[in-house]
């Protein structure tokens, strides 16, 4: 089978049909390409004009183990033929017991473990507020410039990734004091690191914690060990480090936001394993469940709700997204995934090093493991974000069978399923290749 194989340029006509009365039907949310799929396996698309693709996307970092995993196909059969659904939080059924028990073995710290189930991360995230509420007794947060935590109106009180995500929606949660991320490419002091010496992170505890955010009323430190949505940035070492000291020396908790990072996805299980640092709430979703909507957040035990009722929902811990899951950490755990995303992302690093020194509209390449990005600019003197330039890059990459996702102001995302062939991921990064050396003719 050749892969891409592109027969009809996307969208073809079928795919126009779906995409017009999709317009027509669905509500405006934040489609970015014009590709209707019809099957998948692994990581290659088949969309419904026959044109075969390479997915450089996994569903937004959901599909770690690929497309319709036969593992994880067969657990969410055999579940459906037991039982579908029989509300996991008013009443009992071992499979998500099993699931809990295995998230709180898996997730950093050796403490005993509370686990709430949701249905996404934005839900996994609400949860992890009401956590640190019940439990502090305070009712402020820190989050970052950058953010993305989700948009329901608490969680969209922490996201500070684009304006447009908040624009027309205020009043959200009071509360929220936002800070500078360790975004080192365009540091927001003017700083150089090392020499900065964290700059970014001290002036937290230095200058915020004593003017508008005391920490005798700041419940928690919301953070992603790598920024998802704002851009793929990942802080320097000792950066989260030092994060979760100056939460622990101000008896304030350290929530880690795993939604996009975790499951393997950066070379270790969890983004936040890449230093030292052991949060106190960690959410996640998105690659949890295979493909099925499925979220957590995991805590200690101590910060359980002290009665019931003080938060719940329906769908949380479905039998078949407990299936899912359960299916989706064997092949991760069986195939080896976890090590494969950092040898593969070593190699994706190299071969995105070698394009973004040949172009000179690529100002950055970073990423840990198999969460890979480029950030596109006017011209690497002037670092001037070139969001045109990354979207014409995104039509380039998928008339040419290869898809891709954006993110931030000018980055693009490469995020194959961690379980892609080499000579696939290879093909894709040729395609990549071929898609940027068009972009630099028609500039």
């Amino acid at each position: 089978m050749k892969v891409p194989d592109i027969k009809v340029t996307p969208p073809g006509p079928k795919a126009r049909e779906i995409i017009e009365r999709d317009r027509t039907y669905i509500a405006t949310t934040t489609k970015s390409a014009p590709i209707v799929i019809k099957r998948a396996s692994g990581s290659v698309v088949e969309d419904v004009d026959g044109n075969l693709l390479i997915d450089f996307s996994s569903g937004i970092s959901v599909l770690n183990v690929g497309h319709a995993h036969p593992k994880v196909v067969e657990a969410i059969a055999r579940q459906a033929a037991a039982f579908t659904h029989f509300a996991g939080t008013d009443f009992y059924y071992e499979i998500q017991t099993t699931l809990a028990e295995r998230i709180g073995k898996i997730t950093p710290g050796k403490h005993r473990k509370k686990v709430f189930f949701g249905n996404s991360g934005t839900e996994a995230n609400e949860a992890a507020i009401k956590v640190a509420k019940s439990h502090t007794k305070r009712h402020m947060f820190l989050a970052f410039l950058g953010a993305f935590h989700g948009r329901t109106q608490g969680a969209l009180s922490l996201t500070a990734s684009k304006a447009r995500q908040r624009a027309g929606f205020f009043p959200s949660m009071p509360g929220v004091v936002h800070v500078p991320y360790a975004y080192c490419y365009r540091c927001p002091y003017k700083l150089t690191y090392p020499s900065c010496d964290l700059y970014c992170a001290n002036i937290i505890e230095d200058t915020y914690m004593k003017t508008v955010a005391p920490p005798e009323d700041v419940a928690a430190i919301f953070v992603e060990p790598v920024q998802g949505e704002g851009g793929y940035i990942v802080p320097p070492p000792g950066w989260m480090d030092r994060i979760a000291n100056i939460a622990k020396d101000n008896n304030v908790l350290l929530i880690d936001d795993e939604v996009q990072t975790g499951f393997g996805r950066t070379g270790k299980m969890w983004a936040i394993e890449h230093s030292k640092a052991v949060p106190d709430i960690l959410t996640m979703a998105k690659s949890m469940g295979g493909g099925v909507p499925i979220g957590a957040a995991v805590y200690p035990a101590e910060m359980d709700f002290p009665e019931s009722g003080k938060h719940s929902n329906t769908f949380g811990g479905n039998p078949i997204a407990a299936a899912a899951s359960l299916a989706t950490l064997d092949v991760i755990e069986d195939e080896g995934l976890v090590a494969r995303s950092a040898k593969l992302g070593d190699h994706m690093a190299k071969r995105l090093d070698e394009m973004k020194e040949r172009y000179e509209f690529i100002g950055d390449r970073r990423g840990l493991g198999m969460m890979q990005a480029h950030e596109f600019v006017t011209d690497k003197r002037s670092g001037k974000p070139a969001p045109e330039t990354r979207d014409k890059l995104d039509k380039l990459a998928y008339e040419r069978g290869l898809i891709l996702l954006p993110c931030g102001e000018s980055t693009m995302r490469y995020i194959p399923a961690l379980n892609i062939p080499r000579d696939l991921l290879d093909a894709g990064l040729d395609v990549l290749d071929d898609a940027l050396k068009a972009v630099n003719r028609a500039r």
